[in-house]
């Protein structure tokens, strides 16, 4: 079973950069399709970058622009660089993973059959 851990959160101001890693064990990045979701307080958990087995990628709109998933094949990790960061951007990171390699609903969270336990990022203004 595929295990995942994220890293890379912190605090920033808003404008700055952050970028989050996602250590794949187990199996390799490759194998899965991957992605980056977010839960801010109060709110549902949202699809924020999705890339698939193929390398192909889906952002949500409100970060389009701004973040780029990316994953490295020969360390095993999964990326999400986030830049122009915003206070509305503050929330938990997951990474995610899912044996399929469909391109649909990549950024629907019920797809996914393993998650990390996140990292928390907060943008202040």
């Amino acid at each position: 079973q595929v295990q995942l851990a994220e890293s890379g959160g912190g605090s920033v101001q808003a404008g700055l950069s952050l970028r989050l890693s996602c250590a794949v064990s187990t199996y390799p990045v490759g194998t899965y399709t991957m992605a980056w979701f977010r839960q801010a307080p109060g709110k549902e958990r949202e699809g924020v970058a999705a890339i698939s087995i193929g390398d192909f990628t889906r952002y949500a709109d409100s970060v389009k622009g701004r973040f780029t998933i990316s994953k490295d094949n020969a360390n095993n990790t999964l990326y999400l660089q986030m830049n122009t960061l915003k206070p509305e951007d503050t929330a938990m990171y997951y990474c995610a993973a899912r044996t399929s390699s469909t391109r649909l609903k990549l950024l629907v969270d019920n797809t996914y059959n393993y998650w990390g336990q996140g990292t928390q990022v907060t943008v202040s203004s």
